[in-house]
């Protein structure tokens, strides 16, 4: 175990700062809370599924050295910053054009569970202040004397999974508030104003905040 932990007051430590981190609210919790709004549980359940992997994705990342490489580049950051961006504005405009149907308060087909899981994995992988969390966060913990990839790869993992927990409790508790929402009046008009503008609003908060900022 002393391999690829570090020492238990250190690992201590590790497991705290990321239970705070994660608990923090960022895109992906914003996308995972409007998805179960305006489409119930189970589409934030898939949400929360696609933001892990993509979070996941960025672990590896930071493991590999992808994510000093943003750090130290403005020009990738950017790239990736922009891509991201225009990801969650594409999410929203389809979300305004999408039928009644398919953007109400209660969950559309199991193709759909799909797309919402692959729209999560794309907003949280193509967040480029994710990976450079992960590079700047994760070193602090990581014991030179074994394998700096190893470890880096496990705590990530570890980082990722505490922040499905709470993720999923975002889900379940927008959820819950979501079912009672479904009982009201135009319930579907709503969803897609939901979704649609705070996919918008999130993308034109990313393209306009201060790129090198893990926030």
């Amino acid at each position: 175990m002393s391999c690829i932990f570090p020492a238990w007051p250190l690992l201590g430590a590790f497991l705290a700062a990321s239970l705070v981190l994660a608990v923090t609210p960022g895109p992906g919790v914003v996308y995972i809370v409007t998805r179960s709004l305006a489409q119930g549980r189970r589409a934030g359940v898939a949400s929360v599924m696609g933001v892990a992997l993509g979070n996941f994705g960025n672990a590896l990342a930071a493991a590999i050295g992808l994510g000093a490489l943003l750090a130290v580049s403005s020009t990738a950051f950017l790239v990736v910053k922009y891509a991201g961006a225009a990801y969650l504005i594409y999410l929203g405009v389809r979300a305004f054009r999408a039928p009644k149907q398919e953007i109400a308060l209660t969950l559309p087909p199991v193709v759909c569970t799909r797309r919402i899981f692959r729209d999560g994995f794309v907003v949280a992988l193509l967040n480029p202040k994710t990976a450079v969390f992960f590079a700047a966060f994760l070193p602090q913990f990581i014991d030179a004397s074994a394998s700096p990839m190893l470890q880096s790869v496990t705590l990530g993992t570890v980082f990722v999974f505490i922040a499905t927990i709470t993720d999923t409790a975002y889900a379940l508790g927008a959820g819950a508030v979501a079912s009672m929402l479904n009982r009201m009046r135009g319930a579907n008009l709503y969803g897609r104003f939901l979704a649609g503008g705070t996919f918008i609003g999130l993308g034109l908060f990313t393209a306009l905040s201060a790129s090198r900022s893990t926030k």
